[in-house]
């Protein structure tokens, strides 16, 4: 299908999912996912009323962000702080800090642009070797030490990515464990403190991540279809 039928067939299964947790589809903000799309494709998801997309990589955030039509930029992917300069500028979010590390560069790179940048802290709730983000357990003192030591990072919420599951349903147990964080340390009085982002779910899982109560899902092939991957990355 094309892009803006792909677009509008998950905007109706993001607004059946939301009602079943007793929301509405507006509740829930739909990032589509452009890594390894070109700029054709994105301005035509953009045309189609998309307003926030989400990159993996910097350098594609590079190649791309000048012909891009106007939007907002969502770094998703694993970030080295030796590349936080180049985007801190561009994103109006960065998903996957999982470290005070990466925190306190982005901060510091925030400082000297003069701006707050917004963060969530990725969760690897099902604690799976092959990807980034903090145990659960690590979450509150993450938390305590970013608000401690980086006054130029706000923290918005929580990011996680679910193991692959042939039955998407069994992927529901890890998006449960990061609502409770997200319930449990959003409650926290700080101004650098505004939990306002649960951030899970993908093409194969978002309406089960949304019936756990995500309010941003993070979609990429069922809006573009599959990626090429024979494609070099930042082309």
């Amino acid at each position: 299908m094309p892009i803006k039928e792909n677009i509008e067939y998950v905007k109706r299964l993001k607004a059946q999912a939301a009602q079943k947790s007793g929301r509405t589809g507006d509740d829930v903000l739909l990032v589509a996912v452009t890594k390894l799309h070109d700029v054709d494709e994105i301005n035509e998801a953009i045309d189609c009323g998309i307003t926030d997309i989400g990159e993996n990589k910097v350098q594609e955030i590079m190649s791309k962000y000048d012909r891009v039509k106007p939007v907002r930029w969502h770094l998703i992917g694993h970030l080295q702080t030796n590349k936080v300069k180049y985007i801190i500028d561009k994103v109006s979010m960065i998903h996957s800090v999982d470290s005070l590390k990466l925190a306190e560069e982005i901060d510091k790179r925030a400082a000297q642009h003069g701006l707050t940048m917004d963060i969530l802290i990725q969760v690897n709730s099902a604690m799976e070797e092959s990807k980034f983000g903090i145990t659960t357990e690590e979450t509150g003192q993450m938390i305590q030490d970013i608000l401690t030591r980086c006054p130029n990072v706000r923290i918005r919420g929580l990011m996680c990515i679910a193991p692959f599951e042939d039955n998407p349903e069994d992927a529901g147990i890890y998006f449960e464990e990061v609502k409770k964080l997200y319930d449990e340390y959003g409650r926290i009085d700080h101004p650098n403190l505004d939990f306002k982002y649960l951030s899970m779910g993908m093409s194969n899982d978002f309406e089960v991540a949304i019936e756990a109560g995500s309010n941003l899902i993070r979609v990429g092939t069922m809006i573009f279809g599959a990626r090429d991957y024979s494609k070099k990355q930042g082309e």
